[in-house]
């Protein structure tokens, strides 16, 4: 068995599972190719924006990520921060730098519930007088 790197990466209802190891730069999520899960123009490049913090190329690393929970938004993002950790674990020195770059904040923002007598968490129903 090869050695990897875990980390966990979570934001709103998504969590994703990153293994980094030594390899080809093989980009697995959830048994399927990487540009074949996430298709949307940009995703790509936001997920391995960490690599570009470090100054190191995604290449050189096989990435198998199992995802779940969430949208295409928060399965990118957890995504994300589950590399920055897992890169914080194979070098401590690049902690500064994935910080500078605000990869190792977990974003804390989650739907809010909604209110009694409220439609939606703050949407109140039409005001009518009569």
């Amino acid at each position: 068995m090869a050695q990897f790197y875990e980390g966990i990466g979570r934001r709103k209802e998504s969590t994703a599972r990153v293994r980094l190891m030594s390899g080809s730069g093989k980009f697995v999520v959830n048994e399927k190719e990487a540009a074949v899960y996430f298709p949307r123009t940009g995703d790509m490049e936001d997920i391995l924006r960490s690599f570009n913090a470090v100054g190191q190329d995604a290449n050189k690393y096989d990435i198998s990520v199992m995802v779940s929970g969430g949208g295409t938004t928060g399965q990118t993002e957890s995504v994300r921060l589950g590399i920055a950790r897992a890169l914080q674990l194979i070098n401590g020195d690049w902690t500064s730098a994935l910080r500078k770059k605000g990869l190792l904040t977990r974003d804390a923002r989650v739907k809010e519930r909604k209110k009694p007598g409220l439609k939606k968490a703050r949407k109140a129903p039409t005001y009518t007088k009569r």
